[in-house]
């Protein structure tokens, strides 16, 4: 059996501290508001906490710009960010403990910058380090870690908060951010490996860069591309907003929702992200896009079919593990096409438009499912919304058609080290 180089582990950890905060934000977040009493149309406009997600494209030039040799082009950036992460945890346990929920939501953002930033310089990391070959394996260290942070942030410690309280939570985020930067501290980082063209310099001037951004945004079937990007977690993130609140409204508990959606989903998760990456080694990635696409339609009926026939312990947990395992299979071969079309000599750069794509075309989502089923707005209800959820998921599958059109030539095979 072959060796999983050390380097993925590193990605794996590094992906694992980024998904800490918006774990938390996804799953326990919602839980946390409606046990409040916080409205669904207001609790639809948290995910504007996620923003730098979807912005972080602005700065991502800075990241590809600017770094230090001696301490490493991209650990240059990793470091501040994970030390910044680690404060702004132990400052949202203060926040929680006081009860402060406008200063907590306020450091949830903070959190989120910071990940954002750190995950710009490690996508670039990895599209610098990646071979062809390895972006299956590579991607699947990028949704496993990301995940099993966010399995810890929105699942193992809420459950844990029923004896550590929502304070212990997060100074418990703080310790794992503290001690993977301790990880990267002692870390010496790899130089990129050689593309096609030759040796590649590690920095390019202004005028280098912005020329590359201008050829990457302008190869023709962009458009179809980041719209395929863009609309492919739609209908399912509209559906995923509103399965915490219908199960608070359908009796669960806090501790049930958080184990059974935070930790055994993110395990179903977890595991459907393994099976996509072996899939997207085995199978052209856009074939891989189309069979999980279509595959993850049936638990996102599933949740409509919740609404129509009334929950149990079982229908609800098959429903969630089944979605789970879909959607993230879907996600690491859609993160392996991706990678898959980025250049990598501005790898941070145009990695992180294309995410931002994935980011912003989500964005909408939270808003307008909490507005369209809030009984004082819309009034459509769960069930519609779900229902509306697996037609726009259906539809995305539509767009493969463009994308196979528009495929770029495969790449000449290059020599073995």
């Amino acid at each position: 059996m072959r060796r999983i180089p050390s380097r993925l582990w590193l990605l794996c950890a590094l992906y694992f501290v980024q998904g800490l905060p918006f774990g938390f934000q996804v799953t326990a977040l919602p839980v946390y508001l409606r046990s409040r009493g916080v409205s669904l149309a207001a609790l639809g406009f948290a995910g504007a906490l996620s923003l730098p997600w979807m912005f972080k494209a602005l700065w991502a030039p800075l990241v590809d710009r600017y770094g230090s040799e001696r301490v490493g082009r991209r650990r240059s950036w990793i470091l501040p960010m994970q030390a910044g992460l680690a404060l702004a945890c132990a400052l949202a346990a203060f926040a929680a403990g006081r009860g402060s929920l406008p200063l907590l939501l306020g450091l949830i953002f903070v959190m989120n910058l910071f990940a954002a930033t750190q995950d710009i310089a490690v996508d670039g990391f990895a599209v610098d380090l990646l071979r062809p070959e390895e972006l299956g394996l590579g991607n699947t260290a990028q949704v496993v870690g990301y995940k099993l942070g966010m399995l810890t942030g929105g699942g193992l410690l809420v459950w844990a908060s029923a004896r550590i309280g929502w304070s212990g939570l997060f100074l418990a985020m703080a310790a794992l951010c503290l001690a993977v930067f301790t990880v990267v501290l002692f870390v010496r980082e790899p130089p990129p490996r050689e593309s096609e063209e030759g040796p590649e310099s590690p920095r390019l001037d202004w005028p280098a860069l912005w020329a590359r951004i201008k050829a990457a945004v302008t190869v023709p079937g962009t458009g179809w591309l980041l719209l395929f990007i863009g609309t492919y977690k739609l209908g399912e993130t509209m559906s995923d907003v509103l399965y915490k609140p219908f199960l608070v409204d359908a009796g669960y508990t806090a501790g049930q929702i958080g184990l059974w959606v935070g930790t055994w989903g993110t395990a179903a998760s977890l595991l459907g992200s393994t099976c996509g990456g072996i899939l997207a080694a085995r199978l052209p990635l856009l074939r891989a896009v189309a069979l999980t696409g279509t595959l993850r339609l049936l638990p996102l009926a599933g949740r409509w079919l919740l609404t129509r026939a009334g929950v149990s312990d079982a229908s609800v947990l098959g429903v969630t593990l089944t979605e789970e395992f879909f959607g993230g299979a879907l996600t690491t071969v859609m993160f392996a096409f991706m990678m898959s079309r980025t250049d990598r000599r501005i790898g941070a750069t145009h990695y992180t438009l294309l995410a931002s794509v994935e980011v912003a075309g989500k964005a909408p989502a939270g808003p307008l499912a909490g507005v369209l089923a809030d009984p004082k707005f819309g009034n459509l209800g769960y069930a519609n919304m779900f229902l509306l959820g697996v037609v726009l998921s259906a539809a995305f599958l539509a767009l493969l058609a463009p994308l196979r059109r528009h495929a770029p030539a495969p790449a000449a095979p290059q020599p073995a080290s």
